[in-house]
């Protein structure tokens, strides 16, 4: 199995009071979200399952992918590693499983999967962390087959 984790682009900061949820991308956010989708689009198989955050700043940076997609309640901001990786159905889902979604859930997710002390790791807006389950002398392993940031692409 194939998990692709990709942070939203850069947002609007957050203002008390305001709904979290509603946040868009900023001008720069949208250029990273188009920046890596050209990426993601030639990487990843045309039947990839794409799952994405509620938010509305995830839902823009998945758009500019152009692809179908599936809005899941489950990864909205606050949700738990546990969540994410019952929904993707790790590692027994065949294929590929794109997730768009929010630190620290992602970052936890990744220390977790790749056996990290500490218990986040940090992503960057815009950047997509693939990771692989593979079996090797019967032992599954979790393998990080790239990661990508939009400023190097």
């Amino acid at each position: 199995m194939d998990l692709v984790l990709w942070r939203h682009a850069e947002a609007q900061d957050w203002v008390e009071g305001c709904d979290d949820m509603a946040r868009t991308l900023t001008a720069r956010g949208e250029k990273q979200a188009a920046r890596m989708a050209k990426w993601v689009d030639r990487q990843i198989p045309d039947t990839a399952r794409i799952l994405v955050s509620p938010a509305r700043r995830s839902e823009q940076t998945v758009q500019a992918l152009g692809r179908k997609y599936k809005v899941k309640v489950e990864l909205a901001p606050g949700c738990t590693v546990r969540q994410l990786l019952e929904l993707v159905q790790w590692p027994n889902a065949k294929g590929t499983v794109l997730v768009v979604g929010h630190q620290p859930t992602l970052g936890q997710t990744i220390s977790h999967l790749m056996g990290l002390s500490e218990s986040e790791c940090s992503v960057k807006k815009g950047a997509v962390w693939w990771l692989r389950n593979r079996e090797r002398a019967e032992h599954a392993q979790t393998v990080v087959v790239t990661v990508q940031s939009p400023e190097v692409l």
